[in-house]
């Protein structure tokens, strides 16, 4: 079995849970070494999510972030310290 970048494995998850319509997840940890949730490695710790989806037709802000949160839990209580999200 291949073992994929995290912003892949996040990807996968947003596009199966989600049905986005456009999606990027890039990890942005390097630009926050030494900050808050910085493991020291430069990866896997702060990501940004640029993301569509018809299931956000109709919700709150806060809402459409509530779900991109809850497909991410378990990447985020693994170790994953910042999602900043910008819903396209």
């Amino acid at each position: 079995m291949m073992i994929t970048r995290l912003a892949d494995q996040m990807a996968q998850r947003l596009r199966a849970e989600l049905q986005t319509s456009e999606l990027e997840v890039l990890d942005e940890s390097a630009a926050h070494a030494g900050h808050a949730g910085a493991n020291g490695t430069g990866f896997g710790t702060h990501f940004r999510v640029r993301i569509s989806s018809p299931l956000f037709t109709g919700k709150t802000r806060v809402a459409r972030h509530r779900l991109v949160y809850d497909a991410l839990q378990d990447f985020i209580a693994q170790g994953v310290h910042a999602i900043a999200i910008e819903v396209l």
